[in-house]
């Protein structure tokens, strides 16, 4: 049976093998896909260990998306653009780096939320590996204005300038800023920081939030309810990033097996079954 898994610190958390199993039950697919820990300073020896084993992918969570794009030999061009990968295929010729995080949140939001991002503002905080994968499909989807908000804003220009060329073809204002001086008033803001994981106060003002904004965090479950709630306390419309979890697991799976699963199904079965988890 092929063997793919989830590899990161922590990883106890992810619900990835729920995902993939519901999927694999879907169309036919026999495989079976587990959680692997990698140790902070051991995870490319960690994940050719399990490549040489007999694995044939992996999905990688924080903090080793760079890590990732580095050990790949043959890279897609949204992976490239992103300089940091979320998916690994063990192909024979070398290993292919790709990345998810931006198409499944931007399916997310346009499908599952029903929020079209043509024509919005939209504010992205944080410019580490999510924001950095997610960047190229949020510009691609045509907002108005998008800016990148972080703590060091060095590394948050750095992320611009390579985007850069493409928010031009879209005709996106594309921008960087401190944490406290992106803005007011945005249609979209999207938490892509560790601050959720890290219990962490919440990294910007309520003044980035239009009434009715969608407010999303890419973290799910309880790391995220005091993002969502914070939403909600000040008229926006707060959500976890549970959907763009199994949309980028949708494509990650069409990138190892070449089919591509329904997610919405298997979105309802998690929300059902965290919803009687917390219970």
């Amino acid at each position: 049976m092929d063997r793919y898994v989830v590899a990161g610190n922590p990883v106890e958390h992810s619900q990835s093998p729920f995902i993939h199993a519901r999927f694999a039950e879907q169309t036919g697919q026999a495989l079976q896909y587990d959680r692997l820990l990698c140790p902070m300073d051991g995870f490319a020896d960690t994940v050719r260990a399990f490549a040489a084993g007999g694995g044939r992918g992996c999905n990688i969570t924080v903090p080793f998306k760079f890590d990732a794009f580095a050990l790949a030999v043959h890279r897609t061009p949204r992976a490239t653009l992103a300089g940091a990968a979320n998916i690994l295929r063990f192909d024979a010729d070398g290993w292919l780096a790709d990345n998810a995080d931006g198409c499944g949140l931007v399916r997310d939001i346009e499908q599952n939320a029903a929020r079209p991002l043509a024509g919005q503002r939209v504010l992205v905080v944080g410019a580490g590996g999510a924001a950095s994968g997610a960047l190229g499909p949020l510009l691609e989807a045509r907002p108005v204005q998008l800016v990148l908000a972080n703590r060091s804003v060095d590394k948050a220009q750095a992320l611009v300038a390579r985007h850069a060329a493409l928010a031009d073809g879209m005709g996106v204002a594309l921008a960087a800023a401190t944490l406290d001086g992106c803005g007011e008033r945005f249609d979209v803001v999207v938490n892509a920081s560790a601050s959720s994981m890290q219990g962490a106060a919440i990294p910007v003002s309520p003044r980035v939030l239009r009434p009715g904004a969608l407010a999303l965090d890419m973290m799910y479950g309880p790391a995220a309810q005091g993002f969502v709630e914070w939403a909600a306390q000040h008229g926006a419309v707060g959500r976890d990033g549970l959907g763009m979890l199994v949309e980028q697991a949708g494509e990650a799976f069409f990138v190892w097996r070449g089919m591509r699963p329904d997610t919405k199904p298997v979105l309802a079965a998690l929300q059902a079954r965290l919803s009687a988890a917390q219970r």
